[in-house]
């Protein structure tokens, strides 16, 4: 078994910015919210072999807080990184819904041919998402695990896994802190 988790918040999840492949560490709410995340992975009744994490700070974070919790070692594997959002990086959500409606439209409706502008399209985050998933699943990793990633790279998961397509990635709510189970 595999479960997701959602790296805590950061200032840019506080201010509605796109944060993508941006290095933004956890905030001090992101901090408590992966001290009860940890708390609740070690409170389950599962013994947890393995916590897998995305290089970029805010999820690493959170993973180092949970494997000191069950006394495990992060496993870094970068195919667990948040979308690469190109020129949108930085910005307000509420800024490109204001000055860039049809590309923000574009973003809305999701789909496997959206590709945020100068950055990675959703079909290219599912790919590597799923292919390290099934690398751990299917490829002799120790289960059960916790992978500790991104909004988006939980929602691709899911699109794949619930076999919906990416036409769905806005149909799921992946709360900062939150655990998904696959």
């Amino acid at each position: 078994m595999i479960v997701l988790a959602r790296h805590g918040e950061t200032d840019f999840n506080r201010e509605g910015r796109v944060q993508g492949r941006t290095d933004v560490p956890l905030n001090e709410a992101g901090r408590r919210q992966a001290r009860m995340l940890a708390g609740e992975v070690a409170a389950s009744a599962e013994r947890w072999r393995a916590i897998y994490t995305s290089h970029l700070a805010r999820a690493l974070e959170t993973a180092e807080v949970l494997a000191a919790e069950l006394g495990l070692e992060p496993v870094v594997d970068e195919r667990f990184a948040e979308t690469d959002r190109g020129r949108w990086e930085g910005r307000t959500w509420e800024s490109l819904a204001a000055e860039e409606p049809d590309a923000y439209a574009a973003w809305q409706a999701a789909g496997d041919g959206f590709r945020f502008p100068g950055g990675e399209s959703l079909g290219e985050q599912m790919d590597r998402v799923v292919a390290a998933l099934s690398e751990i699943e299917h490829g002799g990793g120790p289960l059960p695990a916790v992978v500790v990633c991104h909004g988006g790279s939980i929602r691709v998961a899911l699109c794949h896994a619930r076999e919906r397509g990416l036409e769905a990635f806005h149909k799921w709510d992946v709360p900062n802190g939150a655990l998904i189970r696959l």
